[in-house]
C-alpha cells in the first residue's frame, strides 16, 4: 500500500519535473523561442546548463538564483513554475485517489501555466485552451462525477457567455474589450467542471480582479482606467475556489 508521504513525495516530484519544463515554456513561447528543441541555457549570458544545474529546485537552491559561469541571475519564473508545479502535484496526489490525482494535477499544471502567460503578457493561447477543453471531457471524467451533458453545456455556455460579452462591447464601444481566449478558456473550465460551478467561477474571479484593481489604485493614488484586465489570469485562480463553493453548496 502506498502511504499519504510517498503519493505525496510522487506528485511533488512530478510536479516540479513539468514545472521546469513549463517555466521555460512561459519563458520562451512568447519570445517565439523554441520550447522543445535547444539546450536549457543562462538567460545572462547564454551558457548551456549542465545535468547538475537543471535539478529542479535543488539546483535554484544550491546556486542561490545565479549562474555559477557570469554570476548573472536566473529569471526567479523558473523557480516559481517549479515550486507551483510541485504544490499542485503534491497537493492533488494527497488529497485524491489515483487517477483522479493526476486529473487534477494536470488541470491545476495548465490553469497555472496559463494564468502566467496572461498575467505577464495578455496572451491565451490557443494551443493550451482548446487541449484543456479537450481534456475535460477525457480526463474531466476522473475528477469530477459529472455526466457528459452538463460538461458539454459547461463548455457551451462558458464560451458562450463571454463571446456575448465580447460582442455587446465591441458593438457598443466600437473596440475590443474582452479577449476570446478568456471565453475559450471559461469554455474549457466549463468542460472540466460543468455548467454549474460557472457562476461561482465568474464571480469569484471579478471579485478578485476588482480586489487586486482597488488595491493597485489606492498605492499607485489613482485609478488607471487605461489599464488591462488579465481576466484569464483571475478565471485560473477562480476554478478550484468555484468549484469547492459548488460543492458546499449542493451538499
Amino acid at each position: 500500500m502506498v502511504t499519504p508521504l510517498a503519493m505525496l513525495g510522487i506528485g511533488a516530484g512530478a510536479g516540479a519535473i513539468i514545472g521546469s519544463f513549463l517555466g521555460a515554456l512561459v519563458m520562451r513561447w512568447p519570445q517565439g523561442r523554441s520550447v522543445v528543441t535547444g539546450r536549457s541555457a543562462c538567460d545572462s549570458c547564454g551558457a548551456p546548463l549542465g545535468p547538475l544545474e537543471m535539478i529542479p529546485l535543488l539546483s535554484a537552491l544550491a546556486l542561490r538564483g545565479r549562474c555559477r559561469r557570469c554570476g548573472g541571475s536566473i529569471a526567479a519564473l523558473h523557480f516559481a513554475m517549479e515550486l507551483g508545479c510541485a504544490a499542485i502535484g503534491a497537493g492533488a496526489f494527497l488529497l485524491a485517489p489515483f487517477p483522479a490525482a493526476a486529473g487534477w494535477a494536470v488541470l491545476g499544471w495548465i490553469l497555472l501555466t496559463l494564468a502566467v502567460l496572461d498575467w505577464r503578457h495578455f496572451w491565451m493561447p490557443d494551443r493550451l485552451t482548446l487541449p484543456l477543453a479537450f481534456l475535460g471531457f477525457t480526463l474531466g471524467l476522473w475528477t469530477t462525477d459529472l455526466a457528459l451533458w452538463d460538461r458539454v453545456i459547461g463548455a457551451a455556455a462558458g464560451y458562450g457567455a463571454l463571446l456575448a460579452a465580447a460582442l455587446a462591447y465591441r458593438a457598443w464601444r466600437g473596440q475590443e474589450g474582452l479577449g476570446l481566449g478568456d471565453a475559450k478558456l471559461l469554455g474549457a473550465i466549463g468542460a472540466w467542471m460543468g455548467w454549474q460551478a460557472l457562476p461561482f467561477v465568474l464571480l469569484i474571479a471579478s471579485l478578485s480582479a476588482l480586489l487586486v484593481t482597488a488595491i493597485t489604485a489606492v498605492r499607485q493614488g489613482r485609478l488607471d482606467r487605461a489599464r488591462p484586465i488579465p481576466l484569464g489570469t483571475y478565471l485560473c485562480v477562480a476554478t478550484l475556489p468555484g468549484w469547492m463553493m459548488l460543492s458546499l453548496l449542493i451538499g
